[in-house]
């Protein structure tokens, strides 16, 4: 492996741009203070001009439809908000208000909603203070009201209280806004499925009709031929152009044979012009094949051009792995990376699990320059080439998967652990060595009995806070090892 420093490589491969999450704000507080408190009124709006402020700033589209004081301007809030078609909705308590004046936004909306409270200062001014001014900090008062009434509506309740200024509530709020990340990109995505699922592997197998049944996701079930076709037509040029490319991002190894390398490269083209062609988020593919026949050479060429696509935000996955896929991107829409991976071994002296994949990787998450070695076979899958070799940056991780339950539900399951330097098998992988605190065989029997499969995206940082409120906005289980 060579010790050169990972590069930055998003000037050569351009992310994928994707929609937005649209956010809808809506700040209150009860009107019947306002004659009684003339001050109260002007006050509160400066602190809702903050709050908008900060959320334009964000990585958002913010639609802010101002502050309301009754219920019937709570009424005209959520039709505003339900035609937004909002990824969340932040409801802004900035003193009492009642919950019938929420509640309607919620329920028209049908959109996951976030009630936040901060009140002007981290405490009040005991000896100066007014009733006025006291119900400037208020506003978590109507928070369990608002929690009861959500519950008994059959509405999921999730709710941030601090002060204005205060950066760790802010972390929270953003924590969400992460979360809506997710569900905006899931709620819109395409997935591409091209092939078959590999011979065995039952937990991989995936009911189609869940993605668009849970998330709203579409499925686009595609064939080997319609990649074979994209690639037949790739010219020599720009066979050389991919090849160059690759020669920028990738060491390759002496181990590389042109005539593979070349292949790859143009498997690769192709790839890029699937993906466009059916506008896909992610890709997740597999075909046996016999003999070096054609498809067989499609798919043993899939390793470069694959992780190139994953560098630029579209999660592409070997073994068929749809639902992996799925982790994957919402691995990477929160800026975490995202790569294929599963166990490799344990080491009981370091305390350590070794995990990684062959295939397709995501660069982001590359401690040093990656390396394309040639590979005479692909342990478990017919076919040679080229395969991407890395390893995983030290430092924190987060492992993220999708299971799916006996009902047919389905969860995010996570983890976090640390990846420490040490050994790693060079044998064209990503591999790592991650410490999870304990006992690595003790990990893998708690881990294995959440109902994760045997593949899961490992994504950089502790992100399992941003997880847990995805699955929150996402409307499934969350399980934490």
């Amino acid at each position: 492996m060579t010790d050169a420093p990972a590069r930055d490589v998003s000037g050569l491969l351009p992310p994928k741009a994707r929609r937005k999450p649209r956010i809808g704000l809506v700040a209150g507080g009860l009107g019947t203070y306002w004659p009684q408190f003339p001050d109260l009124l002007p006050q509160l709006q400066e602190s809702a001009r903050y709050v908008s402020e900060r959320f334009q700033a964000m990585d958002a589209e913010v639609t802010d439809v101002g502050f309301i004081s009754d219920a019937q301007e709570g009424a005209v809030a959520a039709e505003r908000l339900r035609q937004a078609d909002c990824d969340l909705i932040v409801l802004f308590l900035t003193t009492y208000l009642t919950s019938s004046m929420v509640l309607p936004i919620a329920q028209r909306a049908n959109t996951p909603v976030l009630v936040i409270d901060l009140q002007p200062t981290e405490k009040m001014d005991h000896a100066s203070f007014d009733t006025g001014a006291w119900l400037a900090y208020c506003g978590q008062c109507p928070v369990p009201e608002i929690g009861n009434v959500f519950r008994r509506a059959g509405i999921p309740f999730r709710s941030v209280s601090g002060w204005l200024r205060q950066e760790s509530a802010w972390q929270r709020i953003e924590r969400w806004i992460n979360a809506a990340h997710v569900r905006a990109a899931l709620r819109h995505a395409r997935h591409g499925l091209m092939g078959h699922v590999y011979p065995g592997m039952l937990d991989v197998s995936t009911d189609l009709t869940l993605l668009p049944v849970t998330f709203g996701s579409h499925v686009e079930v595609l064939e080997f031929d319609d990649l074979r076709v994209r690639v037949e037509q790739v010219t020599d040029a720009e066979t050389s152009e991919r090849m160059s490319l690759a020669r920028e991002i990738f060491t390759l190894d002496d181990t590389v044979d042109d005539v593979d390398f070349a292949w790859g490269a143009r498997v690769s083209v192709g790839l890029d012009r699937l993906v466009e062609d059916f506008d896909l988020d992610s890709l997740a593919y597999y075909h046996r094949g016999l003999d070096g026949e054609q498809h067989e050479r499609l798919g043993a060429g899939m390793i470069l051009g694959a992780s190139l696509l994953t560098a630029r935000g579209i999660p592409a996955t070997g073994e068929y792995e749809l639902r992996t896929t799925v982790a994957q991107l919402a691995t990477q829409v929160v800026g975490a990376g995202g790569s294929f991976c599963e166990i490799q071994a344990l080491n009981f002296e370091d305390g350590v699990v070794e995990m990684g994949h062959d295939g397709p990787a995501h660069l982001a998450v590359s401690a040093r320059e990656p390396l394309l070695r040639g590979l005479g076979v692909y342990h478990g899958k017919r076919g040679w080439g080229v395969s991407v070799e890395f390893d995983v940056q030290a430092g924190p991780v987060t492992l993220l998967g999708l299971g799916q339950d006996r009902d047919g539900g389905l969860a995010f399951v996570a983890s976090e652990g640390i990846v420490v330097p040490g050994p790693l098998l060079e044998i064209g992988n990503t591999t790592s060595r991650v410490d999870f605190g304990r006992d690595p065989g003790e990990w893998v029997d708690e881990w294995s009995a959440t109902g994760i499969g045997h593949h899961w995206s490992l994504s950089v940082g502790h992100r399992a806070g941003d997880y847990r409120a995805a699955a929150s906005l996402l409307g499934i289980d969350y399980r934490e090892v």
